[in-house]
């Protein structure tokens, strides 16, 4: 197993939706629970009409002897509600119970139900009271053998939590939140529930999962791990590598957010650190993020399934030279020339907002057909420094036509 990779992605599901920015207890967003894959107590759930459930169930077909064993980790959030005057709110404590090694011929003859149970409290310190509630659970686990070295396993995960009926925030205090679970193999190989093979497709199928999408996880062709996520995921699912900061919300959007944390006023700032202790030690994370980290999640392509064709050969094959100036109106324009944006295109509002604009070429570029454009910053743009370190929205593109030098060449002189 990778464990390394599958930490990961069972930490990005575990925060899913945990604190959404601008990541204050004020904001509207935040006064609500969004965590995916919340089990309620069954009184709780019971009482509401929409989908709130208070287990869920996995099912999954695994390939292997009666003498394999499996092992079961479920992974939650234990929410804790902390009053703290105007920055009162939740937070919560990550919680796991496991049921350690159980051969497949066993729970095929007799399931195995595992309880467990995590005891409440209440504290206080300096101004800031923190509460909980006991909550308990229980993990049952079988298997049934389809056909000769084929199982289907079954996990089922309940909260048994006794609850009068209260508020929805009373009811999360005696919930898992973000429930999932991931399962292991040993002498044997879990099959795929998105892709599974002929032979398997109907078994597969058969499958009941609710709350949860069986996939694999791990290194890409290693079959020893199985999550049971709350989000739909692919198989083998990963974290970028440029990703070096949870921002509760496993996306493609890192970059945008930490800009637009890092501009949030003094106030913002202020209150995004008493709103959850998990808040701040994002902010001051990101507050000491290096320009460079940026710059790693300004776009990356990976595994670009490229067209056959003499055009796309010559790219391979031709490694073109750099350029470093084009010519507008006689004048030779370089990175660090001043010109005025004359767009004639009109191909979005920025066209008609930056007509007339000063501005400073960052790069000449030349694209795949041969045209060559000019990106530039504004010179009179408060965020220059980040269009000069290629961030979106700072940085513009346009073509030789669309510039006019502020310098023009003199006249040649007729005899």
């Amino acid at each position: 197993m990778s464990s390394g990779m599958v930490d990961k992605i069972a930490r990005a599901v575990l925060y899913e939706g945990y604190l959404l920015y601008p990541y204050r207890q004020s904001a509207l967003k935040n006064q609500q629970r969004w965590n995916f894959g919340v089990l309620y107590p069954p009184a709780w759930a019971a009482s509401q009409t929409g989908s709130d459930r208070s287990y869920f169930q996995m099912e999954c077909l695994a390939r292997a002897a009666g003498n394999a064993a499996v092992k079961v980790s479920v992974r939650f959030l234990q929410l804790v509600s902390r009053e703290a005057g105007d920055h009162s709110g939740q937070e919560a404590i990550e919680q796991e119970a496991n049921v350690d090694w159980l051969p497949l011929g066993e729970i095929a003859r007799s399931p195995r139900l595992q309880e467990f149970s995590l005891p409440g409290f209440a504290s206080s310190a300096e101004g800031t009271v923190r509460r909980t509630a006991t909550t308990e659970g229980e993990i049952e686990v079988s298997a049934a053998e389809l056909r000769a070295s084929v199982y289907r396993l079954t996990v089922r995960v309940r909260n048994t939590t006794s609850c009068a009926l209260g508020s929805r925030n009373d009811a999360l205090l005696r919930s898992l939140a973000s429930a999932h679970a991931v399962l292991q193999i040993q002498d044997g190989e879990f099959g795929s529930q998105i892709d599974p093979p002929e032979e398997l497709w109907a078994a597969s199928g058969a499958c009941q999962n609710t709350g949860v999408w069986p996939v694999l996880v791990g290194d890409a062709g290693i079959r020893d791990t199985m999550l049971g996520s709350p989000i739909i995921l692919y198989d083998y699912p990963q974290v970028a590598p440029e990703s070096k900061t949870d921002l509760f919300d496993a996306t493609e959007i890192d970059e945008i957010l930490i800009l637009r944390i890092l501009t949030l006023t003094d106030a913002e700032k202020e209150e995004m650190r008493r709103s959850d202790d998990r808040a701040r030690r994002l902010l001051e994370k990101l507050e000491a993020t290096p320009p460079e980290h940026l710059l790693e999640l300004h776009g990356r392509i990976r595994d670009m399934r490229r067209p056959q064709g003499d055009a796309w050969s010559a790219w391979d094959t031709v490694e073109a030279a750099p350029v470093l100036s084009a010519a507008v109106s006689g004048v030779e324009l370089k990175k660090g020339d001043r010109v005025r944006l004359q767009p004639h295109k009109r191909a979005d509002i920025l066209d008609t907002l930056l007509e007339g604009k000063i501005a400073v070429i960052e790069a000449v570029e030349e694209d795949f057909e041969g045209h060559i454009q000019f990106a530039v910053v504004l010179e009179d743009d408060p965020g220059r420094d980040l269009g000069e370190m290629r961030q979106a929205g700072h940085r513009f593109f346009f073509s030789t036509q669309e510039v006019e030098p502020l310098t023009l060449p003199a006249p040649e002189r007729v005899e």
